[in-house]
């Protein structure tokens, strides 16, 4: 009795610590940005004027530019999410794989949202992909490098929520746009924080889900 009691305890505590390390590794609570930091070009506002929460919906402005990025950094993650615009569609982003968070754009890999490009890939600010190579007759790395989407758009239209799928794992990375396969690449650097951009107009994002 004292032995299946002795099992049970310790069947407890490993699930007890399997919940603490998922609420640990949370990325958004749904209720609050208390995981974020936020960035706002120049500082020309307050954060609060750019990001906002409501109803489990994040709400992001568009201007001034800037990113909200998570605490945390992220290696060997699965990253779902989903977006949508609110009017017209412009301009976004999902930022992983940050190495340095500067201002207004970070040292990292975006995700391209920006409409009929979703699913491109954009190095920002002397980030790097062993896939980037200069195209033929051009001797300056331009100030955006982009590693541009294998498939026509498979984004929704204007004002319906679109699903975002990035994987890294090991450095390699897949991203997935409503389900089809936009981008594969692969990064020396396997860790680093998460954002979301605000770059154009007003964007939603919910459901920012990681494993």
């Amino acid at each position: 009795m004292k032995l299946l009691n002795l099992h049970a305890a310790f069947l407890f505590l490993a699930i007890f610590l399997t919940a603490c390390t998922q609420k640990s590794n949370e990325i958004f609570n749904g209720k609050d940005l208390s995981n974020w930091e936020f960035v706002v070009e120049n500082n020309a506002v307050h954060a609060e004027e750019v990001f906002s929460l409501n109803d489990g919906i994040i709400k992001i402005k568009g201007e001034p530019f800037g990113y909200m990025y998570t605490k945390e950094k992220y290696a060997d993650f699965t990253l779902d999410l989903e977006y949508r615009w609110v009017g017209e569609a412009t301009n976004s982003g999902v930022f992983f794989l940050i190495e340095e968070t500067n201002n207004p754009f970070p040292k990292g890999v975006e995700c391209q949202l920006m409409a009929g490009k979703a699913g491109d890939l954009v190095l920002l600010s002397g980030a790097d992909l062993n896939e980037y190579v200069l195209p033929e007759g051009v001797e300056e790395r331009p100030a955006f490098p982009v590693i541009e989407k294998q498939n026509p758009s498979s984004e929704n239209a204007t004002g319906e929520w679109n699903k975002v799928q990035i994987t890294v794992k090991d450095g390699n990375i897949t991203v997935k746009v409503n389900g089809v396969l936009q981008n594969i690449a692969s990064s020396n650097v396997k860790e680093g924080h998460i954002g979301l951009q605000s770059e154009g107009k007003a964007i939603e994002f919910r459901n920012l889900v990681i494993s």
